[in-house]
C-alpha cells in the first residue's frame, strides 16, 4: 500500500499536490502517468478511492498498463465501470507526454481513432472527453506548458463546414461511426491523415461483430492497417460478451500464412490481451410477477398491479429507467403513469428510436442531470451516455437474453461500488421462465454467445470495390486484406471467384439488367515491350476500378444498415384500403396466415411490389402484432430454460409441488412467480404425464384436435428461441406439405413453433422431424425459401449492400420500395445464373444468421444420435405449456390483445380433465402412456410450506 501524496510527489518535483492522505493499491499504473494526469485523476476520482478499491477501477487497473505498452487488449466489463476511460487514459497519457516533450508537438493527423456504432454514443465520448483533455491541459499551463490534444466528431450528421475544417486543422482524436470510416478510408484528401493512427478504439463492440456492420467494420481496420505506417493498438470495450476469446480476435484480425502466393493459408490472430472483469460489479436482481395466476386473473386487475407496483418502485428511488420490449409499449406505459399517478412532462419522459433527434436528447439532457423521475424505453438506452443518476432499472417482460438483461440493468448504479439494482416484472406465463432461467444465470456469470456472419458477400463486394478505387492493386494483396479480418478467416478460393464473377460482370445478361462491372481483372503483361502498371510485376494479376462514377456511387451508397418501409395493406377485389404493416412483418407471413389491424382480422393472400393484398377474416390471428418489433429468445438462454424444466420436473416428481418451491425460492424471485411457475408445470405434467415437458434430451410434440374450426395442429415444445424455431418450423412445414398434400400454416413463438392442416389431413410431425438428415437442411431450406417472400426482401437488401442497386445515384435517391420493384424485377435473373454472388449472399444470410441453421443441425444431429427423444403426446386441449402456441397472446401487457377468453377456456377445459381421478382418461391417452394417470393434490390446495 503507498501513500497517494508520496507517490503524486516522488515523480516529478514541480508538481506539489496534496490530496487528502489515502492508502492505495494502484502505484504501478501512477507510476505510468504523466504527473499532470495524475494531478487531474486524483482531482476528479479521489473521493471514488473507496468504492473502486483504490484510484482505478479493475478494468482501468488492468488495461492501462497493457495500451501504454502498446498491446492490443478487449476490455470486458460492467457498464459504469469506467472501461472506456481505461483506453482514452493511456492514450492520453502518451499524447500529453509527446505533445509536451516535443518543441513541435503533434503532428496535423489523426493519432486515435475511436469508433462507436451510435452517433449519441460518440456525442458523449466527445463531451466525457473534453474533461480531462481540458484539465489535463490546465495543469501543463499553470506549470508553463502551452498543450493541446484537439479532438472532434465526423459522423452523417457533421456539417460540411467542420469536415473542410478537420482537413486544416485534424483532431489528434477522431470519434466515428463505422460507415463513415469506411467513407474516410476512400476520401483522397482524409485518407492520408488516417496513416498516422497510432490506437484504434471499438466501443460497445458485441453490439456490432453479431451484424453486418460488424463485418464491415472488421474489413475496414484491416485496411486501415495497410494504410498505417505501423500497426495500431486495438481496443474493443465491452459490457456484457461471450466468448471472450472470439471477440479478441474480431477486434484485432489476423494474418494469413500463404498471402504472397493468394493461396488458402492459415489464418492466425494476432496477439490480444483479454481484460476479465464482466462480474466485478455487485447486483441486486428480482424477478416479480403481479399475482400468482396470470390465467384467471382478470387482465385489467393483472395491468392496475403491474403500474400500482411501478409507481411504488419509481416512488422509492431518485431516477428510474423502464425498458420494455416495444416501443409502443414504453409509450403506453408512460402515459399510464401519467394519467394515473400524476406525473408530467418535467418529470417524466419516454426515449426510443422513432422519436425525434431533438426529443431524444432533452430526454438523455434529463438522465443526465437527474432531472427526471421515471425515462420508458424500448431498447435505445440500451447503450450510450451514463446516467449517474439512475438508482433503478425494471424491465417488463423478457428482454430475451442474459447479455441484454446486464446490458439494460447495469444502467443503474453507473459507479463502482453502486449495486445496481434491476427488477423484472413478468404478466406471461411463458416469459415468466424465460425471466427465472435468465435471472438465475445472470448471478451464475452466465453470457449468452455472440455469433459473428461468415464470409458475407455482399460487404466483401462493397469493399473489395473500395480498394479498388483507391488504385490499381495486386489482386493477393486485395484478397489478403478481406481474409484478415476474423469474418473471412475461412474464405475460400471458390467464394473469391464467385465474388470475382459478379464484380466483373461476368455472368452473361447483367449489363441488360443495369447490373455493370465495378472492377476489371487481368494480369500485369507487358504490350509492346511496356509495363501496364510498373510499380508491379510483369504477369501478377491485378484490381482495379470500373466506371469513371465510381468514387462517387460508393462513397453514397456505402454502408450495410438496409432502408426498410411501410407496406400498404388493401382488401382483394375492392383495393379498399385497410393500413400498413412494417415489411420486417412479412418476413414470417404465408398465404393463409391471420393477423390483427386496425382492430380487425385479415388472411393474408399475396404481396405485389409495395402492397399487400389481404381478405377479411374472423380467425384468430396465428401471427402477433408484435412479431417483427422484439428481439428473439437467444438460443443459449434457450437451452438453459430446456435444463431448467428438467429441474422443476425432478422435483416435482421427487417431492411434489411442495419441493418444486421450495427449490424456486433459492432463486431470486418473489413468491408469486414461485407459485405461478409450480402451478404451471405441475399442470402439464398431471397433464402430458412425466414425459410432457421438453428437457435437453426431450422434445415434446402434442397434437391437438381443432373441430371448431376444422384444423389439426401440432405444438412443438421447442424452447430453443424464434430464430431456432422459425427455421426448423420451414423444415417442417416444406416436409408435410410433400406428405399431406394441404394446406399447412405454421405459427412461431420463442418456446415452440404450432404446424397445421385441415382436420381430414394427418401428419407425425414428430416423425418428420426425427427423419430430417442434418446434412440435408441446408438444400430444403433453399428449396423453401424459393419464391418466398423473405428471400424477395433480403435478396434486395444484399443487392443494395453488393451495389447492384444503388440507393443514390446522380442526385437522384430511390426509395426502399422502389427497392423493392427493382430487387424482384432481378430476383428471378439470379435464380438462373449459376452461382450468383449476391443471391448465394441472400440464401446464406437467410438461413445462417436468421434461422439458425447450425443450431438446427446440433439439435437434429442430437434426434439422430438418440441423445434427445421426441415424444408425440395426442390431447383433446392445448397443454399448459403450449397456452402460449395456441394463442401467440402478446406478453408485453401494453400491446397484449384479448386473449383472455382462449387462455380462461383452454385451462378450463384442462383442469376439468385432471378432475377425474381415474388413470389412463386425462388427454385420451392410453393407460400408462404418461398422458392423465394418479393425480396429485393441486397447487392451490398448499397454502404455506414448512420452508
Amino acid at each position: 500500500m503507498t501513500d497517494g501524496r508520496a507517490l503524486l510527489a516522488a515523480t516529478d518535483a514541480d508538481y506539489e499536490f496534496d490530496p487528502a492522505t489515502v492508502d492505495i493499491a494502484d502505484g504501478d499504473v501512477f507510476d505510468r502517468l504523466e504527473p499532470s494526469v495524475r494531478e487531474w485523476w486524483v482531482e476528479r476520482f479521489g473521493a471514488y478511492v473507496d468504492g473502486n478499491g483504490g484510484f482505478f477501477t479493475p478494468p482501468q487497473r488492468e488495461a492501462i498498463p497493457l495500451i501504454d505498452e502498446g498491446e492490443s487488449c478487449l476490455v470486458a466489463s460492467p457498464t459504469g465501470s469506467g472501461k472506456s476511460l481505461s483506453a482514452f487514459t493511456a492514450i492520453l497519457n502518451d499524447l500529453f507526454r509527446r505533445e509536451r516533450k516535443d518543441p513541435d508537438g503533434l503532428d496535423n493527423a489523426v493519432y486515435c481513432l475511436y469508433v462507436s456504432p451510435l452517433k449519441s454514443l460518440a456525442n458523449d465520448i466527445a463531451r466525457n472527453l473534453a474533461e480531462p483533455i481540458e484539465g489535463i491541459a490546465e495543469n501543463l499551463a499553470a506549470r508553463g506548458h502551452d498543450t493541446e490534444i484537439r479532438q472532434a466528431i465526423r459522423h452523417g450528421d457533421t456539417p460540411d463546414s467542420e469536415r473542410r475544417k478537420m482537413l486544416a486543422e485534424t483532431p489528434h482524436v477522431l470519434n466515428t461511426t463505422p460507415e463513415t470510416l469506411a467513407i474516410l478510408l476512400n476520401s483522397p484528401k482524409f485518407n492520408e491523415k488516417l496513416a498516422s493512427v497510432e490506437y484504434i478504439v471499438v466501443d460497445e463492440i458485441h453490439s456490432l461483430a453479431d451484424a453486418k456492420r460488424g463485418t464491415h467494420l472488421a474489413v475496414s481496420l484491416e485496411r486501415l492497417e495497410r494504410l498505417c505506417e505501423g500497426s495500431p493498438t486495438r481496443v474493443g470495450c465491452s459490457a456484457t460478451i461471450e466468448p471472450l476469446s472470439m471477440m479478441a480476435n474480431f477486434l484485432v484480425g489476423g494474418t494469413t500464412a500463404d498471402s504472397d502466393t493468394g493461396d488458402d493459408g492459415e489464418w492466425t490472430p494476432r496477439d490480444c490481451e483479454i481484460v476479465d472483469t464482466r462480474f466485478v460489479r455487485d447486483f441486486d436482481l428480482r424477478l416479480e410477477c403481479p399475482t400468482d395466476d396470470l390465467i384467471d386473473t382478470p387482465r385489467d386487475v393483472v395491468n392496475e398491479r403491474f403500474h400500482d407496483r411501478l409507481h411504488e418502485l419509481i416512488d422509492g428511488h431518485e431516477n428510474t429507467l423502464v425498458f420494455t420490449n416495444t416501443r409502443s409499449g414504453a409509450e403506453r406505459v408512460l402515459a399510464t403513469l401519467r394519467e394515473r399517478y400524476g406525473y408530467d412532462e418535467a418529470d417524466s419522459g419516454c426515449h426510443h428510436g422513432s422519436m425525434s433527434t431533438k426529443h431524444r436528447e432533452a430526454v438523455e439532457e434529463k438522465l443526465k442531470s437527474g432531472d427526471v423521475d421515471v425515462v420508458t424505453t424500448s431498447t435505445s438506452l440500451e447503450l450510450g451516455i451514463d446516467m449517474p443518476h439512475v438508482d433503478l432499472v425494471v424491465q417488463v417482460g423478457s428482454p430475451k437474453s442474459v447479455a441484454s438483461l446486464l446490458q439494460r440493468v447495469g444502467r443503474a448504479g453507473h459507479r463502482l461500488g453502486q449495486t445496481v439494482e434491476g427488477r423484472v416484472i413478468a404478466l406471461d406465463r411463458d416469459e415468466l421462465v424465460e425471466c427465472a432461467v435468465m435471472l438465475r444465470k445472470a448471478e451464475e456469470g452466465f453470457v449468452d454467445r455472440v455469433f459473428v456472419p461468415e464470409n458475407a458477400q455482399d460487404v466483401a463486394a462493397q469493399q473489395v470495390y473500395g480498394m479498388a478505387i483507391n488504385g490499381v492493386k495486386r489482386e493477393a494483396d486485395v484478397r489478403d486484406t478481406l481474409a484478415s479480418a476474423y469474418p473471412y478467416r475461412n474464405y475460400s478460393g471458390t467464394e473469391w471467384e464467385q465474388l470475382m464473377r459478379y464484380l466483373t460482370a461476368d455472368h452473361e445478361g447483367m449489363e441488360e439488367k443495369n447490373a455493370y462491372a465495378k472492377v476489371w481483372r487481368d494480369t500485369n503483361d507487358p504490350p509492346d515491350g511496356e509495363h501496364h502498371h510498373e510499380a508491379f510485376d510483369v504477369g501478377e494479376p491485378l484490381i482495379g476500378k470500373r466506371g469513371r462514377l465510381a468514387r462517387v456511387i460508393y462513397m453514397t451508397n456505402v454502408g450495410t444498415i438496409p432502408d426498410s418501409f411501410t407496406i400498404d395493406v388493401v382488401t382483394r377485389g375492392g383495393d379498399e384500403w385497410v393500413g400498413q404493416l412494417d415489411e420486417a412483418y412479412l418476413d414470417t407471413l404465408e398465404p393463409g396466415d391471420v393477423f390483427s389491424l386496425g382492430g380487425a382480422t385479415y388472411q393474408y393472400s399475396y404481396r405485389r411490389g409495395s402492397k399487400v393484398y389481404v381478405d377479411p377474416s374472423s380467425q384468430r390471428p396465428t401471427v402477433p402484432s408484435w412479431f417483427s418489433e422484439r428481439l428473439p429468445l437467444s438460443y443459449d438462454l434457450g437451452r438453459e430454460i430446456l435444463a431448467f424444466q428438467a429441474e422443476v420436473m425432478k422435483r416435482l416428481g421427487a417431492g411434489g409441488p411442495a419441493d418444486a418451491r421450495r427449490w424456486l425460492r433459492r432463486l431470486p424471485l418473489d413468491e408469486n412467480a414461485v407459485r405461478a411457475i409450480t402451478r404451471m408445470f405441475d399442470e402439464q405434467r398431471r397433464y402430458l404425464g412425466p414425459e410432457g415437458v421438453s428437457t435437453p434430451d426431450r422434445l415434446v410434440v402434442e397434437q391437438v384436435l381443432d373441430r371448431a374450426e376444422y384444423r389439426r395442429r401440432y405444438h412443438v415444445h421447442s424452447a430453443y428461441g424464434r430464430e431456432f424455431n422459425d427455421g426448423l418450423s420451414r423444415l417442417v412445414a416444406y416436409r408435410c406439405t410433400r406428405r399431406a398434400n394441404a394446406n399447412v400454416q405454421v405459427a412461431v413463438a420463442d418456446n415452440g413453433f404450432t404446424v397445421s392442416m385441415p382436420l381430414n389431413r394427418k401428419v407425425d410431425v414428430g416423425d418428420v422431424i426425427a427423419s430430417i438428415d442434418p446434412e440435408d437442411a441446408a438444400s430444403d431450406f433453399r428449396e423453401a425459401l424459393q419464391g418466398t417472400d423473405l428471400l424477395k426482401r433480403y435478396f434486395r437488401i444484399n443487392a443494395t449492400r453488393s451495389l447492384m442497386i444503388l440507393k443514390r445515384y446522380k442526385g437522384h435517391e430511390k426509395s426502399a420500395a422502389q427497392q423493392q420493384v427493382s430487387a424482384e424485377m432481378l430476383v428471378s435473373f439470379a435464380e438462373d445464373l449459376d452461382s450468383f454472388a449476391v443471391l448465394e449472399e441472400t440464401y446464406r444470410e437467410i438461413v445462417e444468421d436468421k434461422l439458425n441453421l447450425a443450431g438446427i443441425r446440433e439439435v437434429l444431429g442430437s434426434i439422430r444420435a438418440g441423445d434427445i427423444e421426441v415424444v408425440s403426446r395426442e390431447v383433446d386441449a392445448p397443454s399448459p405449456r403450449a397456452f402460449g402456441l395456441a394463442t401467440l397472446s402478446a406478453s408485453d401487457t401494453v400491446l397484449a390483445e384479448d386473449e383472455d377468453a382462449a387462455l380462461a377456456e383452454f385451462h378450463a377445459r384442462v383442469m376439468e380433465q385432471l378432475g377425474d381421478d381415474e388413470p389412463g382418461t386425462v388427454g385420451g391417452g392410453p393407460e400408462g402412456t404418461g398422458v392423465g394417470g394418479v393425480l396429485a393434490d393441486s397447487e392451490g390446495t398448499v397454502d404455506s410450506d414448512p420452508d
